[in-house]
């Protein structure tokens, strides 16, 4: 399995990766990763990590393309040869853009590749503000439909990238398996299986939280296309009418942090926790009233979503594509990408405790129908009988 981040690292793809490689364990498959040389290591069955060498002076690698990730590749890209060369595989499972690597090591071994297309290469330029280079995304659309064509298996993990690769003719290769495990590293991916119904007042009192204070959480990176802006203008906009509610963010590294608390201002009613470890993330969720998903950019459906539907608490999330692929207006509070229209829903939710249990209930039926673990198990196991078939 070639995997072009940081692993292990609490984000999105990383957290995909390590319950892709989980649940292949218990089907009985033993998987040897080729990662980035950052992150840290995680004991899984039947997982052995190989870590690819670091280029002189890079001491961390951000999300999103730039130079010094189309260097940690070319070292990836050696280290992988170098295994396949050592030992005998039955596939190769690549992430993002390692599929570049991994299409051209399973065609010299004779053996089949799956592409795990976790997002659509030329979406990201647009995501990450170099969408200006036409000669780029045209290489990033060639490099797409190559990984596409050279699998046997494209895994999707939402239904706006199973149509792209349907439509990149994948057919029946393509396999839409979501992130229904979300940001969760624990027993079943569930928040309260990893202890989220225990750790609330801890949290409250940790941050000077009265038990009826309401507070708002996000949880997640602190990318420009989070919409963490629009957040923080929404925070102002119910501070004026709801002076005692908080918003506390969990996410970012120092740097970030003390960007968004810069942007958020003096007199923000914006709380910041840093980044904290997977298993916290449950006891911060147990806390709160409402969890906040301001997205502004992007299609792929936020890996924070299925955990959200589980938690037992109400969603307010912007009425965009990124969302709307799983949540309705049923599950979540659906709101324009708009600083007032967020506001609204959060003042709304704060002063009506019945729409927030409500809310919470239809989005915890969603989950348990359509977003089980038992599923995600069901379909890798189907996605891996077409690929060694």
């Amino acid at each position: 399995m070639l995997a072009p981040e940081p692993f292990f690292e609490p984000r999105g793809t990383p957290f995909s990766e390590y319950h892709r490689i989980k649940t292949l364990g218990s089907l009985g498959h033993q998987v040897d990763l080729v990662t980035y040389p950052f992150g840290r290591d995680v004991e899984l069955p039947n997982l052995r990590i190989f870590r690819c060498a670091r280029p002189p002076l890079l001491r961390r690698i951000g999300i999103g393309p730039s130079v010094a990730k189309a260097l940690l590749d070319a070292a990836l890209a050696v280290t992988a040869l170098r295994r396949v060369a050592a030992a005998r595989y039955d596939a190769v499972h690549s992430h993002e853009e390692a599929g570049l690597i991994g299409i051209r090591i399973a065609r010299w071994r004779g053996i089949p590749h799956l592409y795990d297309m976790h997002s659509s290469l030329p979406q990201q330029l647009a995501n990450f503000r170099y969408a200006r280079s036409r000669l780029l995304r045209k290489l990033f659309e060639r490099a797409e439909s190559a990984m596409i064509a050279g699998s046997r298996v494209v895994i999707t993990i939402c239904p706006e990238l199973q149509d792209a690769a349907v439509a990149a003719g994948a057919g029946d290769r393509a396999f839409l398996i979501e992130n229904v495990m979300g940001g969760d590293v624990g027993a079943a991916g569930d928040a309260e299986s990893n202890g989220g119904s225990d750790g609330g007042p801890d949290v409250r009192a940790e941050f000077g939280l009265g038990p009826d204070q309401p507070f708002v959480l996000y949880t997640g990176t602190f990318e420009s296309y989070q919409g963490l802006d629009l957040l923080f203008e929404a925070a102002a906009r119910v501070h004026a009418t709801h002076p005692d509610a908080r918003v506390l963010l969990v996410g970012g590294d120092a740097a970030q942090v003390a960007d968004a608390r810069r942007r958020a201002g003096a007199d923000s009613p914006v709380v910041f926790a840093g980044r904290r470890a997977p298993e916290e993330i449950p006891r911060f969720v147990a806390a709160c009233d409402i969890l906040a998903s301001p997205r502004v950019a992007g299609t792929n459906t936020p890996l924070k979503i299925y955990s959200y539907l589980r938690s037992g608490r109400p969603i307010v999330a912007t009425d965009l594509r990124t969302h709307t692929q799983v949540l309705d207006r049923e599950t979540a509070a659906l709101v324009e990408p708009d600083p007032e229209a967020f506001a609204g829903a959060i003042r709304r939710l704060i002063d009506r405790p019945d729409e927030r249990a409500r809310l919470a209930r239809t989005a915890r039926a969603l989950a348990d129908a359509r977003y089980s673990p038992e599923a995600y198990v069901a379909r890798t196991a189907e996605a891996y009988e077409r690929l060694l078939s």
